[in-house]
Order: C-alpha cells, then structure tokens, then sequence
C-alpha cells in the first residue's frame, strides 16, 4: 500500500462522515487557513455533510492570494528590467495586476525573461550560470517556504553569487488571524489550522487561539479521514464548549515543530509590517532579510515599492480571504471570472478558495 493511502479513506470514515451528518450543535462558522486544505475540502465534498447552520468557510491561507495588486504591478514593472530574469512560482504567473489581463504570464508572452521555478535554489543555479544577468527571485508563501527560501540565500552567500537576489514577499500566519480575530465584522467558532504550517511552527504556535480566543482549533493533516476526524473534533468541541488545541496531524507535526528549519529562519530573516490583500497592512506579519543578507535583498537593490491599490471592480476576493463570504457570493465568479479569465487571484491559484469552488462544483463524494 502507498504511504498516506490508509489515510484516505481509513476503515471507519464512512461512519465518521455518518457521525457528523447527525450531529446537533449550534449553528457555527469555522475557517480553514491553508489552501491545500481549501482544495481537499472542496475535492472531498466534505461542506456537503455538515449539520445545518454550520458553515466551513476559507480564509487566508494561500499565499498567492493574500498577494496585493500593487505587489504584482511592481513584479510586472520589475520583469521588464533589461538584463534581468524575473523567476517565481507558477501560481504567481497568472495573477493579475491592477489592470485586467496584466500578468507576468502576459509579460513573458510579449518577451519578457520571467521563468517559472519549482524552487528558489532553481533561481540561484539560474543566476550562477548566468551571471551576465541580474536572477530575482519572488518568494511568497507562510513558514511553510520560508525555510528553502532562507536556505537559499545562505547558499547564495556561500557561493559568492552577487547577481541573485531575493524579493521577499514571506508572510507570517498567526498575526493574519489575531488581525482577523480583531474585526468587529468578523465572526468564527473554530479554526482548522494549517498542518504545513504547523510542521515547521509546532502545533503549539496555534494555543493563542483556545486559550485568548476560547477558539476550538485543530492541526489537520489533507487526506479525507484527516478532515473528518478535525470536523468532528471542531463539532465536537463547540457543542461541548470546551475549546482547545488537538494536534489531528501527528504523523508530521510535533508541538516543538521543526527546530532545525526555525534556526534558518531565524538566522536569515526577521519580522516586519506586511500589507495582506483583504486584510491591509499588519504589524509583524511578513518577514526581510536580516540586516547581514541585505545584499541579497531585490527590494533594496531595486528600489522598489508597492503602491497601495483598489481590487478589480465587482472582485470579493478580499472578502472571500477575510472569509466574509464565499466564492459563488460573488458577482463575476464563473461569469467575467474563470480560470482561464481569472480577475482576482482565488480563481488563478492551485489553492485558491475560487478555483476549488470552480473546479469540484456541484461534486458529491462523501
């Protein structure tokens, strides 16, 4: 049997999904912050079997989504640059700008040098092999990228490659939710909690929510016997009301989480105030490089800056993040809004709340 196969669809799911169908609570919203989550739920179909007037809504969990409009008029701005190769993850290549249609997908279509990597250590190999040119690497993603990405500048110190450098667009998650948590408009009873996340913070980082909150809160692992098992403990503790913190994910997150991986975080990067797309601008909650690796730092190099722009008119994704509503709320979705015309980034990202409503729409597996 494959590893993570007993996971899937481990025996007894089928009654678990039972369980949960006929459980009585009250009514409750809680909120999934990973993308990954956002695309197993939506695959699963598990929304489908909740008691009534419970709700599972997405929050800020993908990165690419929680990426401003003006960031993006920057890096298109940016690949423009002569003599420079502009290299980020795939997801970011079809995020539009301010404008409709903008991307760095577009750029690269009219000659730019943007280039798709599936790690930042592919841009610095890049940068090394052509050090004719100036290699940026876009970095977005929570803790759960931040460790490859710092690896890497340290690599690229060690090297001694001076045509690299980083755009350091690394966010941090739990001031995202005390940011959330403190908007009178915002309302949750529980908190799925990111297991990739978690793998690198420890499950421990997420007790702020239980015990300042009285949040219910679990670390959750993808597969559909995860889910169950974290919906049903969620339910559970709200019907009780006796919320805490129940590491579901133990087979890949310790309380401590990744020590080593911390380390490297540590040494190579520090906090600073981060602007979230939907959530504006939050103290502490993206991440620069330490004052020793500024040289690598594309930001400094370049002089850039990211001007503060509206969303696309009709676009929630903004409240989609905020998890304010949900994907078919809005106007444009699957109308001006598609995968292959995305307005907004949460149709355009493999972890987009919007591209899992679209592509697993009307689906019913459990």
């Amino acid at each position: 049997m494959p590893w993570g196969a007993e996971f899937r669809r481990p025996a007894g799911s089928d009654r678990l999904a039972q369980m949960i169908r006929e459980m009585e609570v009250p009514p409750a919203v809680f909120m999934e912050v990973c993308g990954t989550h956002t695309m197993s739920i939506a695959k699963s179909g598990l929304r489908q079997i909740l008691p009534s007037g419970v709700l599972l809504r997405s929050g800020p969990g993908c990165p690419v989504c929680v990426t401003p409009a003006g960031v993006m008029d920057t890096l298109l701005e940016l690949s423009g640059e002569e003599n420079l190769t502009l290299c980020t993850y795939g997801d970011l290549l079809r995020v539009p700008g301010s404008q409709a249609g903008n991307s760095l997908e577009r750029c690269k279509a009219l000659g730019g040098d943007v280039r798709w990597v599936y790690s930042p250590m592919d841009a610095l190999d890049y940068a090394q092999a052509h050090s004719e040119r100036q290699v940026v690497f876009a970095g977005v993603g929570f803790e759960t990228t931040a460790p490859g990405t710092a690896l890497t500048v340290l690599e690229a110190k060690r090297r001694g490659v001076k045509n690299f450098s980083l755009l350091c667009l690394l966010k941090r998650t739990e001031p995202a939710l005390r940011a959330l948590l403190r908007r009178t408009d915002f309302r949750v009873n529980g908190f799925l909690c990111p297991g990739h996340v978690a793998a690198i913070t420890g499950a421990e980082a997420f007790r702020f929510l239980p015990e300042e909150y009285a949040l219910p809160a679990v670390v959750a692992g993808f597969e559909t016997g995860d889910l169950l098992s974290a919906v049903y403990t969620l339910l559970s503790q709200w019907k009780e009301g006796r919320p805490a913190l129940v590491n579901e994910y133990t087979r890949a997150v310790s309380p401590e989480g990744n020590r080593a991986a911390q380390h490297i975080m540590k040494t190579v990067l520090e906090h600073r105030d981060d602007t979230w797309r939907g959530l504006g601008s939050i103290p502490d909650s993206g991440y620069r490089l330490r004052e020793e690796y500024r040289e690598f730092d594309a930001e400094k190099r370049f002089s850039l800056t990211f001007p503060t722009l509206p969303e696309p008119k009709g676009c929630r994704c903004g409240e989609i993040i905020c998890g304010q509503c949900g994907p078919e709320s809005c106007p444009l979705f699957g109308k001006a809004c598609t995968p292959e015309h995305p307005v907004g980034p949460c149709m355009v990202s493999s972890e987009g709340a919007c591209a899992a409503a679209w592509k697993y729409r009307g689906i019913e597996r459990l």
